[in-house]
């Protein structure tokens, strides 16, 4: 049985869950996310919160059972607060411009390198370089994030690139640095 699994999980004023057969669907001041259930588990809806339940004894459907306890929570806190993700932009001439649904990222490459964003996800970028990256998916949001980053990963020797805000970049010495 997992622990997590077993963890109520509280329903906000203001969100609607609809359960189907094999998904869910969460309704909430900013948007709707459905997805489908894994395992072997039932969703029991209560008052103000859900409880999953496993039907059987595998050690698969155990690990699915925490997992989906996870899923569906995310859901319940994307569709009332959102999820972000913020991204430095470090180098002398590096800089970006989110504009509409493409984000402009000019990172010591001949060209800008536009990204183009999906659905549900928006970019801000401000003066000195911070990417916040939002959206009510989490998975969708981190994944986004990922690739963003991977346009230009942070340099071991200088530093520069883009990287998560509370990362660190570890710098490598130089070949002169060696000599002695």
């Amino acid at each position: 049985m997992s622990r997590i699994g077993k963890m109520p999980i509280p329903i906000p004023d203001g969100v609607t869950i609809k359960i189907d057969n094999d998904s869910i669907s969460v309704k909430g001041p900013k948007g709707t996310l459905t997805r489908k259930c894994v395992g072997n588990i039932e969703i029991k809806k209560e008052e103000n919160s859900l409880h999953l339940v496993t039907l059987d004894d595998e050690r698969q459907t155990g690990a699915y059972h925490g997992l989906m306890r996870s899923l569906v929570n995310n859901m319940v806190i994307g569709v009332t607060e959102g999820f972000t993700k913020k991204l430095r932009i470090v180098g002398v001439g590096y800089r970006g411009e989110a504009k509409g649904n493409i984000l402009l990222l000019n990172v010591g490459y001949s060209h800008p390198v536009e990204f183009p964003l999906p659905a549900g996800i928006t970019a801000t970028v401000s003066k000195d370089g911070v990417i916040d990256v939002e959206g009510i998916d989490k998975e969708l949001v981190g994944d986004i994030a990922a690739k963003i980053r991977k346009v230009r990963k942070p340099d071991s020797y200088k530093g520069k690139g883009i990287r998560y805000v509370d990362e660190v970049v570890r710098i490598k010495p130089g070949k002169s640095a060696s000599k002695g």
